[in-house]
């Protein structure tokens, strides 16, 4: 019998295979990215210390614009946000999600905003 693949199960494993490889630490934070299908969400975690350091959404942007707009606006509020509590340098986790889209404009933002990946 072929089992049916299920995109959550897929990303969840994709999820797993890259925490295994990126741990954040208090110099080099994780710069971690949540998409459901109407907004996203970022945080940056110390994971040594097991604290949130910052967190950004789209539903604090008021005129968000398309889903992609909304998504870089995410990225310079958290570049923002990070520059304030003194972070400058951050590794990137897309937590299972391809690289491209909102994602990749998430990180464009941050990038723009100031934070180096």
């Amino acid at each position: 019998m072929i089992k049916k693949i299920d995109r959550k199960e897929v990303r969840s494993k994709k999820h797993r295979r890259i925490r295994n490889k990126i741990s954040g630490t208090a110099e080099y934070p994780r710069l971690c990215v949540f998409r459901s299908l109407k907004n996203i969400h970022a945080q940056i975690i110390d994971d040594v210390a097991g604290h949130t350091l910052v967190t950004a959404t789209s539903l604090e942007i008021k005129d968000g614009g398309s889903n992609k707009e909304a998504a870089k606006k995410v990225g310079k509020l958290i570049a923002e946000k990070a520059t304030k509590a003194g972070i400058k340098s951050v590794v990137f986790d897309r937590s299972g999600y391809i690289y491209h889209g909102r994602v990749q404009a998430l990180a464009d933002g941050a990038r723009e905003g100031g934070l180096e990946f």
